[in-house]
């Protein structure tokens, strides 16, 4: 493949990019000063410290320990995603902060050897020297947690990669996307090591229900990110360009390259592109490159006690809670959840037709098996209880579904169609007005849901006294904040929406507070 290569010249700054520790705040050691390791077990690398009771608990459980410790890494990277937006949000914000530096030169070669070595083009740029220089400093704590985490993940990426007979590089997609966090949620509710959209994983096959979230499923979300990276490569037939479409989608990446005038190089399209994208193929060739060099940069991580290959998977027969589990097998819990991130509630449901997984280390694995009639019969009794518990808190949870907006629509007759308020809608999604735009997503609840059991009962009430008076003596409604045709026609018995659609031709569905509903048959 011919690569396009756009080099720009100018005073750039790149002395962190040789790789001395002294750049980036570590001291250099001296002939008689011997260089100390990252201690990534040490819970001040990983964020939080944790309480005497839970640092008790693991050091009981020793060997199992640093998943357990990166636990907290995962909880501090979930503030700072949902603050920041993530690595292409990080990058965005410096592509073109660079300055003076007489080492430029050895970066440029460093990224022509490593260009050989990919199907990437990672061709020198001003904007990308910015960005390594961003992660090699203000984020160097983070690459070196995602170097220790990657140790776990990125066999199970390069497997899945091979297979479909992908670049393995794209492994440091998952970096950009989330860190290296199976649990990672952005603001707009992109979910898991790949970030997929509710609707997305939908069509790549991820389910999504009160217990189980697939997107956080490192196993068959990776397999679903493989397989939507290959189709977006067979339609631009550029990896570069793949990996934008991955983010802002096909449509705006086509949008670029007619506004770039058919040019079908990322640089040149870079300033068409929305804000986040054009960080993103930068903060992805910048963590290759900065994994590629891990070493001559100078960062370090820990060897994991668990890694993948030492675990294994079992399906369960069973409705099974991880505390519970964790005391019969005598493993942390908190080891168990990091390994099955994909069950949010630290809970496995049992469906009949369902298959469900459990990874465990593999001596754990070894007692399940063997002992495996006498753990269901042990976790039988407090399973059942904590059952009825957590599926009582499912049932009390209301069921969320997400409406685009239409043409023609507007907030009443959204509500009318859910048999909700505008008032509801308008609070579950912040709307400081009525006004909705085409292509708008709305966040719907359940129908009578966002009210308490007291805001349901009074409400029932009111419909109850309502309902039970004289339509003679009610034959005109005035409209309140809040109302709809829809829940007025609920205020009085036997009074359907087509009927007060019927008897009020001239509103439509656009009703104020204020105006008056006529609300019977009945003649002036």
């Amino acid at each position: 493949m011919i690569k396009t290569r756009l080099i720009s010249t100018g005073l750039i700054c790149a002395a962190f990019l040789l790789g001395a520790p002294e750049m980036y705040g570590q001291k250099t050691p001296g002939k008689d000063q011997a260089k100390t390791p990252v201690n990534l077990k040490d819970p001040q690398n990983l964020g939080p410290a944790l309480s005497a009771k839970q640092q008790d608990s693991l050091a009981k459980t020793s060997k199992y320990r640093d998943l357990a410790w990166t636990a907290q890494a995962d909880k501090k990277w979930q503030a700072s995603f949902n603050q920041e937006q993530g690595l292409a949000y990080l990058a965005e914000s410096r592509l073109d902060d660079t300055t003076q530096t007489a080492q430029r030169q050895n970066l440029q070669e460093r990224l022509r050897v490593l260009d050989k070595k990919t199907i990437f083009d990672v061709a020198y740029h001003p904007s990308l020297e910015s960005v390594i220089h961003l992660f090699l400093t203000e984020k160097r704590d983070l690459m070196e947690r995602m170097l220790f985490r990657s140790q776990y993940y990125f066999p199970l990426f390069e497997q899945e990669l091979d297979a479909q007979g992908l670049p393995l590089e794209i492994k440091y997609l998952a970096m950009v996307e989330s860190a290296l966090n199976p649990t990672a949620k952005s603001r707009v509710g992109a979910t898991g090591l790949w970030q997929f959209m509710y609707d997305t994983g939908k069509m790549y096959g991820l389910e999504v229900t009160n217990y189980v979230d697939e997107r956080q499923d490192p196993v068959k979300s990776t397999q679903a990110a493989v397989r939507y990276l290959k189709k977006l490569h067979q339609v631009f037939g550029d990896w570069n360009l793949a990996l934008a479409a991955y983010n802002s989608g096909p449509g705006n990446v086509n949008k670029a390259i007619r506004r770039a005038g058919g040019n079908r190089n990322f640089w040149a399209i870079r300033p068409y592109l929305p804000k986040e994208t054009s960080g993103y193929v930068p903060a992805f060739l910048a963590s290759m490159y900065i994994f590629e060099h891990a070493g001559p940069l100078g960062l370090k991580a820990a060897p994991l006690a668990v890694p993948r290959h030492a675990t294994d998977t079992i399906q369960v027969k069973q409705w099974m809670e991880f505390g519970a589990l964790a005391k019969e097998l005598s493993v942390d819990s908190a080891l168990i959840a990091q390994l099955n991130p994909q069950y949010k509630k630290q809970v496995i449901p049992y469906v009949e037709g369902e298959r469900y997984g459990l990874r465990l280390p593999v001596e754990a694995v070894g007692r399940f098996v063997a002992n495996e009639k006498q753990i269901y019969a042990q976790l039988k009794p407090a399973e059942q209880a904590r059952r009825a518990q957590v599926e009582a808190m499912v049932q009390a949870a209301p069921a969320v579904t997400r409406y685009k907006v239409r043409t023609g629509d507007f907030l009443g007759k959204i509500a009318d169609k859910h048999q909700v308020t505008v008032k509801q809608i308008m609070q579950w999604n912040k709307l400081k007005s009525t006004n909705i735009s085409v292509g708008q997503s709305l966040i719907i609840h359940g129908k009578n849901t966002g009210s308490s059991p007291a805001q349901n009962a009074v409400a029932a009430s009111e419909k109850s006294s309502t309902s039970t008076t004289n339509q003679s003596d009610t034959e005109w409604y005035e409209v309140r904040p809040g109302d709809t045709l829809w829940s007025i026609a609920q205020k009085f018995k036997d009074v359907s929406l087509d009927q007060i659609k019927q008897w009020n031709p001239q509103l439509g569905n656009n009703i104020q507070p204020g105006m008056k509903v006529k609300v019977c048959s009945c003649t002036p």
